[in-house]
């Protein structure tokens, strides 16, 4: 059976698949790593075990019988970033992308540029310290010179895991073009301030994301992706199956809602509340609004399992529960206290909410749903408002959360809003990137699975 094998390194799960021509998934390994700290003490991913697992996965992969793997690509989380010296030995942690900035820093680095609000603007990348790869190698510049001075080459994570198997140093404009604060998105060349400073030297040469590379494992030769970042990637099922505009709403530790059809530049308000713009590996630009929704839930369906004393994963058997929602209805978000637009993207309401106030789990589920949705709604709005998109498609944890679904076709009643299905999506997407290169097959008419939640069904 001819195969893509695809690695998808998520920040908590490292996955590893093996996708038919017909974009079935036959066969999914998983595993998990304890982190390590970085020489500031701050967790970070442990890049020693990460590399050996790439390595094993692979050698095991191409080793069985049943299955010939011809190409291999890969997606992993952005904002990450893997230092090689010359001889290609890593010569850093791969620094978690929550480290704390130092203060004064990214505003010092903007100087020369118009000032940081500027630099935002050219590169549509709000302000976020070390979110903001670019600001991840300035930190080393500033506070590890003589590191900064043995870096030959700064990988985004998906191309490093890549250079592990094609031996090629090289970049990736969906890794570039995510809220790196490198990127001029109206010049189409790194930012001027990341060549005043030296940092475009530490990059390696751009490849195109559905292109291949000679690749060995093993001894045996095979096809490689140069590797995209993930959110990209689980773009590119959605694109390859739909013409009619669409907003994607990818959903795990972020809420990032993805619209295609938004070609309207960032404004200062726009970046102020976490939008930004990535790039398709097509080069095309997809606006896009974060919020930290599946953060807020895990921490809160804690907070609910230790009052309740049930088990945290309870929230999975809570369906949605239409009298639980009239009844929570009567005191609606609008007659609480308003929260401006900026605060409503920090934290929901229900953080503040004492749990003394439900009856039962389900109610407290229901409401903590609602104060997630206030968020999710006008997060979303930021990127869909004024376009021509009529669909929703969410996919992700949230998509089989009947309470979050029914919750969103309430939010946007004047849109088709499904839950859509491509099992494991970043996967999927790295495998059609590439599809011409290794696929025999045309692509499949069934990609995404979908399930429509109309609004009016909500109501009692």
């Amino acid at each position: 059976m001819r195969c893509i094998a695809v690695l998808d390194i998520g920040k908590t799960n490292k996955k590893i698949f093996l996708i038919d021509e017909h974009y079935r998934i036959v066969r999914e390994s998983g595993t998990t790593f304890p982190e390590t700290t970085d020489e500031d003490g701050d967790p970070c991913e442990n890049i020693t075990l990460l590399t050996a697992w790439v390595k094993e996965s692979l050698c095991e992969l191409v080793r069985l019988p049943e299955y010939t793997v011809v190409a291999i690509n890969f997606s992993t989380y952005g904002a990450s970033m893997v230092y090689l010296d010359e001889e290609g030995q890593v010569l850093a942690p791969l620094y978690n992308y929550l480290k704390p900035y130092p203060a004064g820093m990214q505003e010092q680095l903007c100087e020369g540029s118009g000032g940081l609000e500027q630099v935002c603007s050219d590169t549509a990348s709000p302000a976020l310290g070390s979110l903001n790869a670019g600001l991840q190698l300035y930190r080393i510049k500033q506070t590890r010179p003589a590191l900064f001075e043995k870096i030959r080459y700064a990988l985004h994570l998906p191309q490093y895991v890549s250079f592990l198997v094609t031996g090629q140093p090289l970049a990736d404009i969906t890794s570039i073009g995510c809220h790196t604060m490198l990127w001029d998105f109206a010049r189409q060349r790194y930012h001027e301030w990341v060549v005043r400073e030296g940092l475009a030297d530490k990059f390696a040469a751009v490849f195109p994301g559905n292109r291949v590379l000679p690749a060995s494992i093993a001894g045996k030769n095979y096809m490689a992706g140069v590797g995209l970042h993930d959110s990209s990637a689980a773009l590119i099922p959605y694109l390859s199956s739909f013409s009619a505009p669409f907003a994607l709403i990818s959903t795990g530790t972020w809420c990032i809602t993805l619209n295609p059809f938004n070609d309207s530049p960032l404004t200062p308000a726009e970046l102020a509340s976490d939008c930004l713009c990535y790039l398709t590996y097509e080069n095309r630009p997809v606006k896009a609004a974060r919020l930290f929704a599946g953060n807020e839930h895990e921490q809160q369906v804690k907070r609910l399992a230790e009052y309740y004393q049930t088990p945290v994963n309870y929230y999975q058997q809570v369906v949605f529960d239409p009298a639980i929602f009239a009844q929570l209805l009567v005191v609606s978000p609008q007659q609480e206290t308003p929260v401006p637009g900026m605060g409503l993207l920090q934290a929901s309401r229900f953080a503040e909410r004492s749990m003394t106030d439900f009856a039962s789990y389900e109610i407290a589920y229901h409401r903590l749903m609602m104060d997630i949705m206030e968020q999710q709604q006008f997060s979303a709005s930021l990127v869909i408002t004024g376009t021509p998109v009529k669909r929703i498609f969410v996919d992700g944890g949230f998509s089989r959360n009947t309470v979050y679904m029914h919750l969103l076709a309430a939010a946007f009643p004047h849109m088709e809003v499904y839950a859509a299905s491509v099992a494991q999506a970043t996967a999927v997407g790295a495998a059609l990137a590439i599809h011409r290169h290794w696929n025999t097959q045309p692509l499949p008419a069934d990609l995404v699975e979908m399930r429509h939640y109309s609004h009016g069904s909500i109501y009692i």
